[in-house]
Protein backbone atom coordinates (compact mmCIF):
# COMPACT_ATOMS: atom_id res chain seq x y z
CA UNK A 1 0.00 0.00 0.00
CA UNK A 2 1.45 3.37 -1.02
CA UNK A 3 1.50 6.20 1.51
CA UNK A 4 0.18 9.59 0.37
CA UNK A 5 0.32 12.86 2.25
CA UNK A 6 -3.16 14.28 2.91
CA UNK A 7 -3.84 17.90 3.86
CA UNK A 8 -6.46 18.83 6.44
CA UNK A 9 -8.94 21.63 6.95
CA UNK A 10 -8.53 24.20 9.75
CA UNK A 11 -11.41 24.36 12.20
CA UNK A 12 -11.53 27.37 14.52
CA UNK A 13 -12.97 26.54 17.96
CA UNK A 14 -13.53 29.85 19.80
CA UNK A 15 -14.68 28.20 23.05
CA UNK A 16 -11.26 26.62 23.48
CA UNK A 17 -9.23 29.27 21.71
CA UNK A 18 -7.96 26.56 19.35
CA UNK A 19 -7.24 26.18 15.66
CA UNK A 20 -7.64 22.49 14.94
CA UNK A 21 -6.55 20.38 11.97
CA UNK A 22 -9.23 17.87 11.02
CA UNK A 23 -10.27 15.48 8.29
CA UNK A 24 -13.50 13.62 7.62
CA UNK A 25 -13.04 9.91 8.41
CA UNK A 26 -14.60 9.23 5.01
CA UNK A 27 -11.28 10.28 3.45
CA UNK A 28 -9.42 7.44 5.15
CA UNK A 29 -12.09 4.95 4.04
CA UNK A 30 -11.96 6.23 0.47
CA UNK A 31 -8.16 6.17 0.23
CA UNK A 32 -7.96 2.68 1.73
CA UNK A 33 -10.44 1.56 -0.96
CA UNK A 34 -7.89 2.90 -3.49
CA UNK A 35 -5.09 0.88 -1.81
CA UNK A 36 -3.57 4.13 -0.51
CA UNK A 37 -2.47 4.79 3.08
CA UNK A 38 -3.15 8.36 4.24
CA UNK A 39 -0.47 10.28 6.11
CA UNK A 40 -2.31 13.20 7.71
CA UNK A 41 -0.34 16.42 7.38
CA UNK A 42 -0.58 19.26 9.93
CA UNK A 43 -1.03 22.87 8.90
CA UNK A 44 2.48 23.70 10.08
CA UNK A 45 4.58 23.79 6.94
CA UNK A 46 7.88 22.68 8.49
CA UNK A 47 6.26 19.70 10.20
CA UNK A 48 4.27 18.71 7.11
CA UNK A 49 7.38 18.77 4.92
CA UNK A 50 9.40 16.79 7.48
CA UNK A 51 6.62 14.19 7.69
CA UNK A 52 6.58 13.82 3.91
CA UNK A 53 10.35 13.30 3.90
CA UNK A 54 10.31 10.86 6.81
CA UNK A 55 7.49 8.69 5.46
CA UNK A 56 8.61 8.98 1.82
CA UNK A 57 5.10 9.69 0.57
CA UNK A 58 4.33 8.61 -2.98
CA UNK A 59 2.26 11.74 -3.63
CA UNK A 60 -0.07 14.36 -2.17
CA UNK A 61 -3.83 14.75 -1.83
CA UNK A 62 -4.94 18.34 -1.25
CA UNK A 63 -8.41 18.06 0.27
CA UNK A 64 -11.35 20.46 0.43
CA UNK A 65 -12.56 22.88 3.09
CA UNK A 66 -11.49 26.47 3.92
CA UNK A 67 -11.64 29.10 1.21
CA UNK A 68 -8.31 30.42 0.01
CA UNK A 69 -7.18 33.52 1.91
CA UNK A 70 -7.28 35.52 -1.34
CA UNK A 71 -11.00 34.67 -1.54
CA UNK A 72 -11.76 35.67 2.04
CA UNK A 73 -10.74 32.46 3.80
CA UNK A 74 -9.57 32.40 7.42
CA UNK A 75 -6.81 29.77 7.29
CA UNK A 76 -3.63 31.46 6.03
CA UNK A 77 -1.50 28.72 7.62
CA UNK A 78 -3.15 26.22 5.31
CA UNK A 79 -2.34 28.34 2.24
CA UNK A 80 1.31 28.47 3.33
CA UNK A 81 1.46 24.73 4.05
CA UNK A 82 -0.17 23.61 0.81
CA UNK A 83 1.98 25.88 -1.33
CA UNK A 84 5.09 24.56 0.42
CA UNK A 85 3.86 21.02 -0.22
CA UNK A 86 3.34 21.79 -3.90
CA UNK A 87 6.93 23.07 -4.07
CA UNK A 88 8.02 19.82 -2.40
CA UNK A 89 6.02 17.71 -4.86
CA UNK A 90 7.50 19.59 -7.79
CA UNK A 91 11.08 19.19 -6.57
CA UNK A 92 10.53 15.47 -5.93
CA UNK A 93 8.41 14.85 -9.07
CA UNK A 94 5.52 13.57 -6.96
CA UNK A 95 1.94 13.25 -8.21
CA UNK A 96 -0.65 15.62 -6.75
CA UNK A 97 -4.42 15.26 -6.72
CA UNK A 98 -6.29 18.37 -5.62
CA UNK A 99 -9.93 18.09 -4.55
CA UNK A 100 -12.19 21.18 -4.53
CA UNK A 101 -10.07 23.70 -2.60
CA UNK A 102 -7.06 21.58 -3.57
CA UNK A 103 -7.82 22.16 -7.25
CA UNK A 104 -8.27 25.87 -6.54
CA UNK A 105 -4.78 26.02 -5.01
CA UNK A 106 -3.39 24.49 -8.21
CA UNK A 107 -5.40 26.92 -10.35
CA UNK A 108 -4.32 29.93 -8.29
CA UNK A 109 -0.65 29.00 -8.64
CA UNK A 110 -1.12 28.95 -12.40
CA UNK A 111 -2.63 32.44 -12.39
CA UNK A 112 -6.20 31.39 -13.13
CA UNK A 113 -8.78 33.85 -11.83
CA UNK A 114 -11.27 32.34 -9.39
CA UNK A 115 -14.59 34.05 -8.82
CA UNK A 116 -17.80 33.44 -6.92
CA UNK A 117 -20.14 31.03 -8.71
CA UNK A 118 -23.78 30.20 -8.05
CA UNK A 119 -25.56 26.85 -8.14
CA UNK A 120 -22.56 24.69 -7.29
CA UNK A 121 -23.64 23.36 -3.91
CA UNK A 122 -25.62 20.19 -4.57
CA UNK A 123 -25.51 16.52 -3.64
CA UNK A 124 -26.04 15.69 -7.31
CA UNK A 125 -24.87 17.63 -10.33
CA UNK A 126 -24.54 16.41 -13.91
CA UNK A 127 -21.35 17.60 -15.58
CA UNK A 128 -19.35 16.50 -18.63
CA UNK A 129 -16.22 14.46 -17.94
CA UNK A 130 -14.11 13.97 -21.05
CA UNK A 131 -17.19 15.03 -23.02
CA UNK A 132 -19.52 12.44 -21.46
CA UNK A 133 -22.30 13.21 -18.94
CA UNK A 134 -21.56 12.09 -15.38
CA UNK A 135 -23.25 12.66 -12.03
CA UNK A 136 -21.08 13.98 -9.21
CA UNK A 137 -21.54 16.13 -6.10
CA UNK A 138 -20.58 19.78 -5.76
CA UNK A 139 -19.81 21.85 -2.65
CA UNK A 140 -18.01 25.02 -3.72
CA UNK A 141 -18.73 28.75 -3.97
CA UNK A 142 -15.72 29.72 -6.09
CA UNK A 143 -14.56 28.50 -9.47
CA UNK A 144 -13.25 29.48 -12.88
CA UNK A 145 -14.78 29.49 -16.35
CA UNK A 146 -11.44 29.54 -18.09
CA UNK A 147 -8.12 27.81 -18.01
CA UNK A 148 -4.75 28.27 -19.62
CA UNK A 149 -1.61 26.23 -20.24
CA UNK A 150 -0.20 24.28 -18.59
CA UNK A 151 -3.62 23.23 -17.19
CA UNK A 152 -5.92 21.34 -19.54
CA UNK A 153 -9.66 21.08 -18.80
CA UNK A 154 -11.20 17.59 -18.81
CA UNK A 155 -14.51 18.21 -17.01
CA UNK A 156 -16.92 21.14 -17.13
CA UNK A 157 -20.37 22.07 -15.82
CA UNK A 158 -23.23 23.19 -18.08
CA UNK A 159 -22.64 26.84 -17.09
CA UNK A 160 -19.00 26.65 -18.15
CA UNK A 161 -17.46 26.31 -14.68
CA UNK A 162 -14.33 24.16 -14.90
CA UNK A 163 -14.73 20.96 -12.87
CA UNK A 164 -11.44 19.15 -13.51
CA UNK A 165 -7.96 20.01 -14.78
CA UNK A 166 -4.70 18.22 -15.40
CA UNK A 167 -1.20 19.60 -15.88
CA UNK A 168 0.15 19.02 -19.37
CA UNK A 169 3.66 18.15 -18.17
CA UNK A 170 3.49 17.26 -14.45
CA UNK A 171 1.56 14.50 -12.64
CA UNK A 172 -0.92 17.03 -11.21
CA UNK A 173 -4.70 16.60 -11.42
CA UNK A 174 -7.56 18.59 -9.92
CA UNK A 175 -11.26 17.78 -9.47
CA UNK A 176 -14.02 19.94 -7.99
CA UNK A 177 -16.21 17.13 -6.66
CA UNK A 178 -15.69 15.19 -3.42
CA UNK A 179 -15.07 11.47 -4.04
CA UNK A 180 -15.06 10.73 -0.31
CA UNK A 181 -18.67 11.94 0.04
CA UNK A 182 -20.12 9.46 -2.45
CA UNK A 183 -21.85 6.37 -1.09
CA UNK A 184 -20.89 3.97 -2.46
CA UNK A 185 -17.63 5.39 -3.78
CA UNK A 186 -17.66 5.96 -7.53
CA UNK A 187 -15.60 3.34 -9.36
CA UNK A 188 -14.34 6.08 -11.68
CA UNK A 189 -12.97 8.05 -8.72
CA UNK A 190 -11.23 5.02 -7.25
CA UNK A 191 -9.69 4.32 -10.64
CA UNK A 192 -8.58 7.95 -11.00
CA UNK A 193 -6.76 7.93 -7.65
CA UNK A 194 -5.15 4.59 -8.39
CA UNK A 195 -4.01 5.85 -11.78
CA UNK A 196 -2.62 9.17 -10.50
CA UNK A 197 -0.64 7.49 -7.73
CA UNK A 198 0.44 4.47 -9.76
CA UNK A 199 -1.36 1.79 -7.78
CA UNK A 200 -1.15 -1.49 -9.70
Amino acid sequence: MKAVGVTQRVEIVPGYGERRDCLDQAWTKFLISCDLLPVLLPNVAEAALALCEKTRVAGLVLTGGNDLTALGGDAPERDVTENALLDFAESHTLPVLGVCRGMQVVQQRTGIRLRRVEGHVAQRQVIRINGEPAEVNSYHHFGACESRPPLDVWAVADDGVVKAVRHSAKPTVGIMWHPERCSPFRAADVELFRQVFGVQ
